[in-house]
């Protein structure tokens, strides 16, 4: 009697997770795209700062953050203030945008070129991670805050909802690959952090640098790969 034909164990990862992609979104995941792929965007995050509601009050002389436009991401928004971000030895950046809404803890996120600027030595963290991150000084209209560490270079990040997270196959803080295609020529982006949440729509965060290395702007496909 002749054995069973052996069956390639990505093949049959795919098609678990195909069936299990389709039952979710047949129902069990409310307002989710019943669609094959994924719509993917790939966003640049430059410079920016988040504040605690002190020192929103402490900065501005106010209780809220100005709306300027609103994010990709439902809830989030870019205001109308800015801060400069003072660095050692008086090194600054003028007119970085604040992002709302306020958090617990005060962050700033530079890309390598913009801490290389202030003489600054940024670790590569995930947001809200800032323990043992250098500090910096931030110049508001209205008042100062020397922050004692908050300084990070954030690492390159997808935000996806559960759907996606299964028709890619990936679990929450688990890494991916970006692969971005412009001018013919295809640059990769390892190590890309998965996070995923509810009502989360499925977009990569880059910062500057890496924005500009691949040229994003002129890019002719991007793709999500494990």
């Amino acid at each position: 009697m002749q054995g069973l034909p052996q069956i390639d164990r990505n093949r049959l990862e795919s098609i678990v997770r195909e069936i299990v992609f389709q039952r979710l979104t047949a129902g069990s995941i409310p307002n989710v795209p019943k669609t094959d792929k994924p719509e993917l965007v790939v966003s640049i995050s430059a410079r920016h700062v988040h504040l605690t509601d002190e020192h929103v009050q402490i900065l501005f002389g106010k209780d809220k953050l100005t709306k300027y436009k609103d994010l990709y991401q439902d809830g989030f928004y870019a205001a109308e203030e800015t801060v400069m971000i003072v660095g050692p030895r008086r090194r600054m950046l003028p007119n970085v945008r604040i992002l709302g809404p306020t958090r617990t803890e005060t962050q700033v996120e530079l890309a390598f070129t913009d801490a290389i600027s202030l003489g600054i030595n940024p670790p590569v963290r995930e947001s809200g991670n800032l323990t043992g991150s250098p500090g910096c000084v931030l110049v508001g209209p209205k008042g100062v805050v020397e922050l004692k560490q908050g300084v990070i270079r954030a690492e390159r990040h997808v935000h996806m909802g559960p759907a996606d997270a299964v028709y890619y196959g990936v679990k929450d803080k688990e890494r991916m690959s970006l692969c971005v295609t412009a001018s013919g020529c295809t640059t990769t982006f390892g190590d890309l952090l998965v996070r995923i949440g509810e009502k989360i729509k499925l977009e990569v965060h880059l910062d500057t640098d890496e924005g500009n290395a691949c040229d994003l702007e002129h890019a002719e496909k991007v793709e999500l790969v494990r």
